[in-house]
């Protein structure tokens, strides 16, 4: 099976990593980092840490991940902030991964669809994550609106919590199942748009073929979840490492908030990352 040349958000992908690194900044509003940097539990201390980190990160990451669950539970004021955050992120440069995990059917997952991926929403960001385990085929709308935009649905495949192998591993007639998610979701990159990508762990051995997905791999784990840059080549021997994008939030965000010590606890590992892949 031949694939066309990178365009669409294949293009937007690599000229951001080509220039800004691989290494992806997580903005995870944690409780425990909120107390870390001496801001209240609230929208208020919300507000100040989403400020925070745009400012260290945006101007140097290719790609920044928003932790949804962590905004969403300050309510309304809570997604104020996000939207300000996927559209600062966005004029800093930053393409915007929302780590917002949806997955549904028919027409609930086309209002998914809708708001995370298309223009006219106000947390249109450039990608977001998606769950297949209701089926692959029901991610359709969130594929089609991430191609037709030029933008991507990470699909979730292999990740870096132990609880998942239990499904992820699972035998799907003499394939786990999180293969089967690998090769649907390379099968929509045949175009070479890019548009399907798929989160895989960087935590432990995953033991899938990556080979043919020509489509970005987000690689959680980096950090706090014990991943290092030193493990990446072996974790993802054979994959296409030019479309590695490993995730490291709260390991770097311990650095704050003084914005400076941030930015250079991200650049430290972004370049560890580099060394590291080569």
């Amino acid at each position: 099976m031949t694939t066309s040349a990178p365009h669409g958000y294949a293009s937007r992908h690599r000229a951001a990593v080509e220039q800004r690194g691989r290494l992806c900044a997580g903005i995870d509003p944690h409780t425990e980092l909120l107390e870390q940097w001496g801001l209240p539990v609230s929208a208020t201390g919300l507000e100040r840490f989403a400020d925070i980190c745009v400012a260290a990160l945006a101007p140097v990451a290719a790609v920044v991940k928003p932790q949804v669950a962590f905004f969403e539970v300050f309510g309304a004021a809570g997604f104020t902030v996000l939207e300000r955050v996927i559209r600062d992120c966005r004029e800093a440069g930053a393409l915007v991964l929302a780590d917002a995990k949806r997955g549904d059917i028919g027409t609930t997952m086309a209002a998914y669809a809708d708001a995370w991926l298309e223009d006219r929403s106000p947390l249109c960001a450039d990608a977001v994550t998606v769950s297949p385990y209701l089926g692959f085929g029901a991610l359709r709308p969130a594929l089609d609106a991430a191609s037709a935009a030029q933008r991507c649905a990470f699909v979730l495949a292999r990740t870096s919590n132990p609880d998942g192998a239990e499904i992820q591993l699972a035998d799907a007639g003499g394939r786990a199942v999180g293969q089967t998610v690998v090769d649907a979701a390379a099968a929509e990159n045949t175009d070479g748009s890019g548009s399907v990508g798929l989160v895989v762990g960087a935590t432990r051995a995953h033991g899938l073929d990556l080979s043919g997905l020509h489509g970005p791999i987000l690689a959680p784990g980096l950090g706090a979840q014990g991943a290092t840059p030193g493990d990446l080549p072996e974790v993802f021997a054979g994959a296409d490492t030019r479309w590695l994008v490993p995730a490291s939030s709260r390991g770097v965000l311990r650095s704050g908030p003084d914005v400076d010590a941030l930015r250079d606890a991200f650049c430290h590992t972004r370049d560890a990352v580099e060394t590291a892949l080569g």
